[in-house]
């Protein structure tokens, strides 16, 4: 893999749908598909990037907002989607799903490696309210790539996954005062808030603060809520937390929120 680039582009990343694209110069990979296949056609499609080139679709877990094209991509483009058992079972049982899967179901195992092509991608325990839920640690080459969205709390088996990240995408949720103050039903607020949830701007900030090493380069809030958060304030929280450790936002590491239901840009790391 001399001189191959790693891509990285977030197709969508919130409550709406969410999907984000690993690749080299010529094939990629998926992790989830909670958008539109045409959507997700659109998009790869403008940055140069053919639906025959996507080779899998790994996906974190069963909520509609994760899985809603799993079964167009695996049946209708012939994409293995990659899981396991228990998320399986809840897309089979999903009435999001655009198509159901048969011939394209691949079942993983937390904490075992699966290689595709110059790829190494391994699933681990994420807490979150869903029948099961996994984060990912992708490596390419040099690069580690951590992805942890939906995140109830920070448990060790992430936080050792995150600390070994060049990159890292991690869950910033909701602020704690605009969903106190909120209109959501006290029932969800209790729910987001509950440690099997979703995760905090403070949360992810104290984390991302006290757990700094030089070696990450990156860093991309995802899963921003729409009534209980904006880009700003999730950024902003980050910059206070890191800078009370001397952490410098923008020349010791990027920080970058996703955008909800719109594409990234297209990241290319050599």
């Amino acid at each position: 893999m001399k001189n191959m680039r790693l891509k990285f582009l977030s197709l969508a990343s919130g409550s709406s749908g969410n999907c984000y694209f690993f690749g080299a110069d010529d094939y990629g990979i998926l992790f989830d598909a909670g958008i539109g296949s045409r959507t997700i056609k659109k998009v790869l499609k403008d940055n140069n990037i053919g639906m025959e080139q996507i080779m899998a679709v790994f996906v974190t877990h069963d909520h509609a907002d994760h899985i809603k094209s799993v079964g167009c991509l695996g049946e209708k483009y012939g994409i293995p989607v990659y899981a396991t058992e228990t998320v399986h079972l809840g897309i089979d049982n999903s009435r999001y799903v655009e198509q159901k899967l048969y011939t394209s179901r691949i079942i993983i195992e937390k904490e075992k490696q699966i290689q595709i092509r110059d790829f190494e991608v391994t699933a681990f325990e994420i807490p979150h309210d869903a029948s099961d839920c996994v984060g990912y640690h992708i490596k390419f080459g040099e690069h580690n790539f951590v992805l942890a969205t939906d995140v109830g709390h920070i448990s060790e088996t992430l936080a050792n996954y995150a600390r070994i990240a060049n990159h890292l995408i991690l869950e910033s949720n909701y602020d704690k005062e605009m969903l106190r103050q909120g209109n959501y039903p006290p029932f969800l607020k209790e729910r987001i808030m509950n440690g099997n949830g979703h995760l905090s701007n403070a949360e992810a900030a104290e984390f991302l603060a006290t757990n700094f090493d030089l070696h990450l380069k990156n860093i991309w809030l995802c899963h921003l809520s729409r009534d209980n958060n904006h880009p700003e304030l999730a950024l902003k929280t980050v910059e206070m937390a890191m800078g009370q450790y001397g952490i410098r936002i923008g020349k010791d590491v990027n920080v970058v929120p996703l955008k909800r239901t719109t594409p990234s840009e297209l990241y290319v790391f050599e």
